[in-house]
């Protein structure tokens, strides 16, 4: 009998849910198109990247609603229950309150865990191609504009470069320096930098070398342009980086957060927000389903639209907090995991007060 019900309710529960993303994304997608469409007709963009682009976008989108989703899903079916008086024959059964939630919960792990795969590897895969599109035919053309540009390259190495031209990737007064113990070793030094796409390395221009000895000081000079040298710096490195966290797998993600720490670089954070909110995010599915049964499992007055308007509302508040959160996390004014997970924090003490007054 209960496994009967445990399918009944979360067939219910996952294709209400599929339905609600597939509804929402559509009017998403349909609103997105008629926006950006003087621009496809602008650029003359294939209609075959058109479809590519909604192809990559869709999924993101899909995952970027899930909260809402997930929650309208789940009061959609349990007020339908409770209207139609199920829920009262379910408990009055001898079904426990904990057992009614079971399938349901079960809805949500299944929604999370679909979720994390999508956030870890699939979504990022095509994004790869999604922001490349929006910055080829969205966003202004790109120039880097930093100066006095510091990377660090090795444990002991320091790369310098007054500026960057990213039309023909070249950098221009270039310093490499190799210092241990507070000691400069040697510095390398260049009037510019000219990268190899063949060879895939950094073509120096009019270099000096000078290493440093106990006994004294080796230096040379060389005027050649084909002297090549390799180090942990390509030309990605200066490229247009907004929304490049989004293209990153987790594996890329992670082995890019080593990467910038060992360069010293000041835009962790960013990184680090997006692995902690790709591991956050399964746990809200659970969350929001959780409150979702407890605010929507009594027949009320307002019937079931007044459920599902509280539930846009919840929802709604969800993302505000969360975004807040983030916002304040990448300035540096909250610990990053605490801003990610305080929206979840606070919405599993509101279902813990919740559980506690529902009548069961």
């Amino acid at each position: 009998m209960m496994r009967i019900l445990d399918r009944y309710i979360l067939k219910k529960f996952l294709s209400t849910f599929i339905f609600v993303v597939l509804i929402l994304v559509s009017i998403v997608l349909i609103i997105t198109y008629s926006e950006r469409n003087e621009n496809f007709i602008k650029n003359d963009v294939p209609a075959v990247q058109i479809l590519e682009y909604f192809a990559a976008y869709a999924p993101y989108i899909a995952n970027l609603i899930t909260p809402i989703t997930v929650f309208i899903a789940t009061v959609f079916v349990t007020s339908k229950l409770a209207s139609h008086t199920e829920i009262i024959a379910i408990l009055s059964g001898g079904v426990s309150y904990p057992r009614l939630l079971r399938p349901f919960l079960i809805g949500a792990v299944i929604i999370g865990m679909v979720s994390f795969a999508l956030t870890g590897w699939i979504i990022p895969n095509a994004n790869k191609f999604r922001v490349a599109f929006e910055q080829l035919y969205f966003d202004k053309e790109y120039n880097f504009s930093g100066r006095d540009v510091h990377f660090k390259v090795s444990p002991t190495s320091y790369v310098y470069l007054s500026n960057y031209n990213i039309r023909n990737d070249v950098g221009f007064r270039f310093t490499l320096e190799e210092i241990e113990d507070r000691e400069v070793k040697w510095k390398l030094s260049a009037k510019k930098i000219t990268w190899d796409t063949v060879n895939l390395g950094w073509k120096l221009n009019e270099w000096h070398y000078r290493e440093f000895l106990e006994q004294g000081e080796k230096y040379k000079f060389e005027v050649a342009n084909d002297t090549l040298i390799k180090i942990n710096m390509t030309p990605e490195d200066f490229g247009n980086l907004k929304s490049f966290e989004q293209t990153l797998t987790l594996n890329e993600l992670n082995d890019y957060i080593e990467d910038l720490k060992m360069k010293g670089a000041d835009n962790v954070p960013i990184y680090e927000i997006e692995k902690l909110v790709r591991y956050m995010s399964p746990f809200t599915a659970i969350i929001l389903t959780f409150i979702g049964v407890i605010l929507s499992s009594r027949k009320t007055r307002g019937g079931v639209g007044f459920q599902i308007a509280l539930g846009f509302l919840l929802a709604f508040i969800y993302i505000i907090l969360y975004i807040a959160a983030k916002s304040n996390a990448e300035n540096g004014t909250l610990n990053p995991i605490l801003a990610v997970w305080f929206p979840n924090i606070v919405f599993t003490l509101i279902g813990i007060v919740l559980y506690r007054l529902v009548p069961k």
